[in-house]
């Protein structure tokens, strides 16, 4: 009886498993990459907005405190965009015939919100709260980075879940006084290494295994 296969049969299907689990791999990999990139993720990317409002200027510069545009962020789950009113408090007075300007007078003459776009867009299925983390010592920059050093604002972080696992799991490493909580420039003391710890049992944070649960974040 003839041979059926051709003698190299084996090695061809050998060589054949192998190239097919090498670009499965190499497919998973390269979702792998594309889930945590930028081009996911929105990380380091600017946003076109209607003014393109510089917080390097506004906090960096003149030292506004977060709190005078975003007013509920302590008391929230949202920190508001705020209402064209706040914008010409000053610029009333201020820069009030610059034409860079122009869509915000046009805002409050024809009562008419500006259209911001949403730069921290978190999924449907996500739920964050603003007012408990600020109110337990998580500051704005941990989260949003160097916004005073932003002449336009970006995504600073991934937003992903194990980037907030791994401040769930660990928060004595980002808490800080809550006096500081707005203060962009605000460094943990390195001669108090265990302020942290401290922090954390007298701010009466949650375990890290409620921390970590799926219905914190997921409801």
């Amino acid at each position: 009886m003839s041979q059926i296969f051709h003698r190299h049969a084996n090695i061809y299907a050998r060589l054949s498993m192998i190239a097919v689990a090498v670009v499965a791999v190499s497919i998973g990999g390269a979702v792998a990459l594309l889930n945590v990139s930028g081009y996911n993720t929105k990380q380091d990317e600017f946003v076109e907005q209607p003014i393109q409002f510089s917080h390097l200027h506004h906090v960096g510069g003149m030292g506004i405190d977060c709190r005078y545009c975003h007013t509920s962020v302590e008391e929230s789950a949202f920190a508001n965009i705020p209402p064209t009113k706040t914008c010409m408090n000053c610029h009333s007075q201020i820069w009030n015939t610059a034409p860079i300007l122009e869509p915000v007078r046009a805002s409050l003459r024809d009562d008419t919100p500006l259209h911001w776009t949403r730069v921290h867009d978190l999924p449907d299925f996500v739920y964050f709260n603003h007012s408990i983390h600020v109110k337990k010592g998580m500051g704005c920059a941990t989260c949003h980075g160097p916004v005073d050093k932003m002449p336009l604002m970006y995504q600073h972080a991934t937003l992903q879940m194990s980037w907030c696992l791994d401040c769930h799991r660990n928060p004595a490493r980002y808490i800080r006084p809550r006096e500081q909580v707005f203060n962009m420039s605000w460094r943990p003391p390195s001669d108090d290494p265990d302020m942290g710890a401290r922090l954390v049992k007298q701010y009466k944070i949650a375990s890290v295994e409620q921390l970590t649960s799926c219905s914190t974040c997921h409801r």
